[in-house]
């Protein structure tokens, strides 16, 4: 038991706690009356699920279901766990959110769990439940990727992270810090904080209607070590911010998010990259990643720390080698010019430009609320058990839209719009 967990008095302020469960119901979700709400999160995170808790039936949530999940728990399995267990993972559950998924309950994901929780396990273990949890995650993923309800993930300060972020400070002093962090990234250090995602939401709209007006046929990065051709898929659609879901909700699945993206052709990538910024994979800190593309297939991949760690992800399936998603971020966004290392996607992300190995968002496809998974294939999408994002724009990247007969348009200088 940590500090914190004795003394129940964390550092987090209250008032900018209660923002950040308003922003999730308000603007991550804009939940409706009458709809039901599906939140998981990590037991540490109660205050923060107790305020979510009150703003949706405020909004006339019919019933709010908490699914937590505990440290302790987790690592119990690894220590006294029988050794078949690691290929079994609980299929009835997430077939249960599935259904509900598809009946129209909301989803709202907490994420606080310590990133390295499963850094000093058996990785053959932690691969082997990986994957098993992957394959019986599909009915509610499907759901997910493809926006059938509404959806939002946000972040809570726990110690065991603040530890991961903060490792020279105090647990007091480094919980307060993360969460002050995840405050200003989520935008809620600030009275209007509602308005400010209005205006947020805006600004990223005016980037993807300029990106879907021009049709880019490929996009072209250049820096150190790179030397990338991504061809996006046929019918793409650029998506940022706010977005419809199919049950005609606008929501932020992402809170916080500085993103533009949409899906890569998976088989028309060609080139090499190197990562920008480490990548926190299930324990494991993924360092120095560099990959040769041949045909949108990864030929060759190295990476100066955790090599195994991305082999074995790599190997996952087919579709674990090519590109699910492209995301835009300028290097001076919030999250980049903290100079933190969150060691979690849904803030690194926010920090530099990247890339998804595996899965893509049939979202992200002109009508494609209508398409097939058939015909998403078709049109270069993605199919994978996993969705992995890593890094790998800075302010030496530049990057130019190629049309389809040739012509070129810079889109990033030296990590920022060009336009």
């Amino acid at each position: 038991m940590t500090a914190l967990e004795r003394n129940p008095s964390i550092p987090v302020d209250p008032v900018k706690l209660d923002r950040l469960a308003e922003v999730a119901i308000k603007v991550g979700l804009r939940l409706r009356e009458g709809q039901d709400l599906l939140v998981t999160a990590p037991a540490v995170a109660l205050p923060l699920v107790r305020k979510i808790a009150e703003y949706a039936y405020k909004a006339g949530a019919g019933i709010v279901t908490p699914i937590l999940s505990d440290e302790t728990v987790t690592l119990a399995r690894y220590r006294f766990g029988r050794d078949a267990g690691f290929d079994h993972a609980a299929a009835w559950l997430y077939e249960g959110m599935g259904k509900a998924f598809s009946q129209n309950t909301a989803r709202l994901a907490v994420v606080g769990d310590n990133p390295m929780l499963l850094s000093g396990e058996d990785p053959v273990k932690v691969a082997r439940a990986s994957k098993a949890n992957s394959m019986a995650y599909q009915p509610a993923l499907e759901k997910i990727v493809n926006f059938d309800t509404n959806w939002n993930i946000i972040a809570y300060p726990s110690p065991s992270w603040a530890e991961q972020v903060f490792p020279e400070e105090p647990e007091a002093v480094a919980v307060a810090k993360l969460a002050e962090a995840i405050f200003s990234a989520s935008r809620v250090d600030r009275e209007d904080a509602l308005a400010e995602w209005d205006r947020h939401n805006a600004t990223l709209r005016d980037r993807t209607e300029w990106l879907n007006g021009q049709r880019f046929h490929a996009l072209h990065y250049t820096g150190p070590g790179t030397d990338l051709t991504i061809g996006l898929a046929d019918g793409h659609e650029w998506e940022g911010g706010a977005s419809l879901a199919k049950n005609g909700i606008i929501c932020n699945a992402n809170i916080p998010t500085e993103e533009v993206f949409t899906t890569p052709h998976c088989r028309r990538v060609s080139g090499h990259v190197v990562s920008s910024k480490p990548l926190s994979y299930q324990g494991t800190l993924i360092d120095n990643i560099a990959v040769k593309f041949e045909e949108g297939r990864i030929v060759e991949a190295r990476a100066s720390r955790g090599e195994e760690v991305l082999t074995k992800v790599l190997d996952t399936d087919e579709g674990a080698r090519r590109l699910g998603e492209v995301a835009l971020v300028p290097h001076s966004s919030p999250i980049s010019k903290s100079g933190l290392l969150f060691f979690n996607t849904l803030f690194d992300e926010n920090a530099a430009s990247h890339i998804a190995l595996g899965q893509c968002y049939s979202k992200c496809f002109v009508g494609g609320d209508k398409l097939s998974p058939q015909q998403i294939a078709a049109q270069g999408g993605n199919q994978s058990l996993i969705h992995i994002d890593w890094m790998i724009g800075s302010d030496q990247t530049d990057i130019d839209g190629v049309h389809a007969d040739g012509r070129r348009v810079p889109v990033f200088r030296k990590g920022e719009w060009a336009k």
